[in-house]
This record gives structure tokens, sequence and C-alpha cells, in this order.
């Protein structure tokens, strides 16, 4: 009898266990607007489509920056318009990246006409460009990002408030850990947030900065990766911040290899300018020095005529 009540309290408790650990929500994808969840087994199964290419996510995490520019490039190329005029991008502008298996940038990146380059962890061009040969030998980790947003409106705002309501902010809705946030600063109307990530930081699972700042800038730009019910937000003291511009900077762990060849058009007209303006200013100086000097000559020249005739005299 004993054994029979046991068996039955056994086959209670893990009939109540089962009723308190309701069925995954397979409804959405928590980090990808467009990702696909159909319950497998005893968990969720989420996909995305980048062109034909089906791809598995883990949506417990944010996706890694190139599957997402790929992404946003094939559909680009589709005839979808996905941000608005004024987006503003890197100095290459989004290209279709090539990707690891993990998802991470391949060092280097070539596009349609046979030009290739090299890239950073972030995937932003860090070499001059060169063609099909050029040579990548491993990806440089971006090891610290610096986000510059610029406020919209003139009201001042509490800095411990401001820094909190950003570290937090960031941690829970990007899942970085509050110690990358290495320094939040603001200077009116500038707020500059640094994250801080070198190789030996980041462990397995954890969220990598690049993709931090990548999702950030979409969000801040509204142009939100994630669902649409999960609204980007920062509230300082209870009021959102308004935001009307923003930066973003990336250092690696290794200097930048761009040599005086391959400058941009820009860059050589402001250097051409600079010269044109230092030759101009020694040609100045000279003709000046010229002149006084022929005045100077012109004086003696008189002065000595005076004096010779009053001699004569």
């Amino acid at each position: 009898m004993t054994i029979q009540l046991a068996a039955l309290l056994l086959v209670v408790l893990v009939a109540a266990a089962s009723a308190q650990s309701p069925a995954p929500d397979c409804d959405l994808c928590a980090t990808h607007k467009d990702g696909k969840c159909e319950k497998s087994g005893d968990s969720c199964e989420c996909t995305f489509f980048v062109a034909k290419d089906k791809m598995t996510l883990d949506c417990t995490k944010l996706i890694p920056k190139c599957v997402l520019m790929r992404k946003e490039m094939v559909a680009t190329k589709g005839g979808r318009r996905l941000r608005p005029d004024t987006a503003v991008v890197d100095n290459d502008g989004i290209y279709l990246a090539d990707c690891e298996v993990n998802g991470n940038f391949k060092a280097r990146q070539c596009n349609d006409t046979e030009t290739c380059w090299c890239v950073n962890s972030a995937g932003v061009r860090r070499t001059d460009k060169g063609g099909k040969d050029w040579k990548c030998p491993e990806l440089v980790r971006t090891f610290w990002i610096q986000i510059e947003l610029k406020q919209n409106g003139t009201a001042k705002l509490a800095f411990p408030a401001l820094k909190q309501a950003i570290t937090k902010t960031i941690s829970k809705r990007y899942g970085l850990k509050e110690n990358h946030v290495n320094e939040v600063e603001y200077k009116e109307p500038y707020i500059i947030i640094d994250l801080m990530q070198n190789g030996t930081e980041k462990t397995a699972g954890d969220v990598d900065i690049t993709e931090v700042a990548y999702y950030m800038e979409k969000d801040i730009k509204g142009e939100s990766l994630l669902p649409l019910d999960n609204q980007f937000e920062i509230l300082v003291d209870g009021a959102p911040l308004s935001i009307e511009q923003v930066k973003i900077f990336y250092m690696d762990e290794k200097l930048p290899e761009f040599s005086m060849k391959h400058l941009t058009p820009g860059v050589i007209a402001v250097i051409v300018v600079v010269v044109l303006a230092i030759v101009m200013g020694i040609v100045v100086l000279v003709l000046t020095r010229r002149r006084r000097s022929g005045k100077y000559q012109k004086a003696e020249m008189k002065e000595m005529g005076e004096m010779q005739s009053n001699l004569n005299s």
C-alpha cells in the first residue's frame, strides 16, 4: 500500500511539474522580426531566409552583423526598400558581405568588379582596395567601439541618471554584460558611449560589441531589427531620451593599413588645397620682403645722392 501511494504521489508531482512548465512560445524570434519559429520537441527551431538560403537562428542571442548585412543587401537588390535615403552608413556603404559558417565576417571581402579589401570583425574596411589577389592573413578584432549620440533638444540631462539608463538599456535590450559598457560621457549635446571587449574577455555565448552597435544603430535610425512590440526607448528619470544623430567609430587591436596611393578624391582635394595655401603663403612672403628690400635700396641711394651733392657744393 505504501509503494502504491508513493507511486501515485510521484505521478501527481510529475503532472504538476508539467503543468508549471508550459510549451515554449514559438510565435516569434526575439532577436529578429523576420525570424520564423516552430516547435521542435521541447524547444523552438527558428530560421530566416537570406535570399534562397534558409539559416538556423538562435533567437536568444543577437544575430551576427555579417549575416544581417548580407540579408539587407540581398533584400535591397531584390527591390525591397529597407532603409530611407537619409540613412547613414560607413564610408564604403553596405555591401554583400561574405560570412563564415559561424556568421563572422571573412577577413577578405570582394565586390562584383573583382575589387577586394580587408575588414575588421565589424566588417569595416581597414586596408586599401586591390584585385582578386589581395591578401588578408587574419580577421583583426574590433575591441573598442565608440557610439556618439547627438541629443535632440536643449534640455540638460542629469548625468548619473543618463549613464545608468544607457547602461541598463544596452544590457537588457541587447544582452551585453554591463562591464563592457566601459564609459559614458556627456558633453552637451553629445553623449559618447564606449563599448570595450577584447578577445580574452569574450567567452562562448557572450554577445559581441559589434552586434550590439549594429542593432543599436538600427534602433536609433528607426530601422529596428527586433519585433515591432519591442520598441527602443532610453528613459532618463522617466522621460524618453530623444536622439537626433548617431555616429559609430571602430578601433581595432591592430592599426589600419591604409597607404597614400589609395586616398579617396576628397582626401586628395583637401591635401591639394592645403599645399596650394602653403605655396601661396610663401610666394606672398617672398614678394613682401622684396618690396621692402627695394624701398630700402631706393632710400639708401637717395641719401647717398644728397650726401654727394653736399660734398660737391
